[in-house]
């Protein structure tokens, strides 16, 4: 059966992650911050990842957003910002606002002209991921919206993926699943779903069973693989 419906991740994939932190270091007064937030931006994404399999692996699950501000709780401490308040307010502000990356919106309009089904599917809760879509002008172009709020356990969990066939109502094999995260690629492909891992940063391949089918630079090129 042929591709028709691409499934996207969100955080690091549509959306930059380091959107929130490199805004708030640009902005007045920010001084202490603006020499370490590519540090702490990353240690607060890492944490992140880190927190969601843990608490799926120990069966705690809690959603996304707190997890968000746990992690950057941690990140903001390790780096002695932790009693900068107004810091920590403006960087969860920010991170409901994530700026997508420059090819999204070009991208999605051409999946949807050539009658493609788009959807998410994401670690994130429902509420952040709407205001996500709807502050980056693309909820026209997107047509589902999936969260793990729905199975409660995060992704890599095979759960997660079934959602897609549960919700959208449509083959696994007619799935092109695309994101940037390796394990995330590795779960997805595991499944079944055909796959594309956005490697932006030119990574190596993740060590797991399963790799991707196809590997991109960027989002530009993800309406070809539907031709």
């Amino acid at each position: 059966m042929s591709l028709n419906t691409c499934v996207f991740d969100a955080y690091g994939t549509l959306f930059d992650v380091n959107a929130a932190a490199r805004t708030a270091a640009d902005e007045p007064n920010r001084e202490v911050f603006k020499e370490v937030w590519p540090s702490v931006s990353n240690l607060w994404r890492m944490k992140q990842l880190q927190y969601t399999w843990l608490r799926s692996m120990t069966e705690t699950y809690t959603d996304f957003w707190s997890i968000t501000q746990d992690s950057l709780d941690f990140a903001l401490e390790a780096h002695k910002l932790q009693n900068d308040l107004a810091l920590k307010e403006r960087l969860l502000a920010l991170y409901w606002e994530l700026q997508p990356y420059s090819e999204v919106s070009q991208m999605l309009k051409e999946l949807k002209k050539n009658d493609i089904k788009t959807a998410i599917l994401s670690n994130g809760s429902p509420e952040m991921l709407s205001g996500a879509v709807k502050s980056s002008n693309i909820y026209e172009v997107i047509d589902e919206i999936i969260s793990v709020e729905t199975v409660k356990i995060f992704k890599p969990s095979l759960q997660v993926y079934e959602q897609v066939e549960n919700i959208i109502g449509c083959s696994k094999s007619d799935v092109l699943f695309v994101s940037s995260n390796g394990w995330d690629i590795a779960g997805a492909a595991g499944f079944g779903f055909k796959t594309t891992w956005v490697n932006r940063l030119q990574d190596p391949i993740d060590r797991l069973p399963h790799k991707p089918m196809h590997i991109v630079e960027d989002l530009t090129t993800i309406p070809r693989f539907f031709n």
